[in-house]
């Protein structure tokens, strides 16, 4: 009867030990087209061509104007790529592609100052 203490403790310890014992290593193998693929479609999202989310729209008339805009843009700013789009008959001045309106917002409070006319919109894009 004494003894029954003492085999407890031994198999908790035996048993304790090839529980901690258990280690896994995982290896991952991907496809290196993966990572080719993601840094295409960051390129898109910041040259504007995935069609996505939200932009700023800072003019819309004439070609002459809306360079002249988007100069003035480029000297003052350099953090969201900039763009003239055409729609007949005008051009447009749009900055930035933003996932979501929040985070258009934010950048629209920073860039107001400069251009209090800018305002958010989620172009169609076809």
């Amino acid at each position: 009867m004494k003894l029954k203490p003492y085999y407890t403790l031994i198999c908790f310890l035996i048993f304790s030990n090839l529980l901690i014992g258990q280690n896994a290593t995982i290896t991952i193998n991907q496809d290196e087209k993966i990572v080719e693929i993601l840094a295409l479609k960051k390129n898109l999202e910041v040259e504007n061509k995935l069609g996505v989310g939200y932009t700023i729209q800072l003019y819309y008339g004439e070609l002459n104007e809306a360079n002249k805009i988007i100069k003035q843009y480029r000297n003052n700013f350099d953090s969201w790529p900039a763009s003239i789009e055409y729609e007949t008959p005008n051009y447009k001045v749009w900055v930035g592609s933003f996932s979501s309106r929040f985070e258009a917002d934010r950048t629209r409070l920073k860039i107001k100052d400069k251009f209090p006319s800018a305002f958010i919109l989620k172009p169609d894009r076809n």
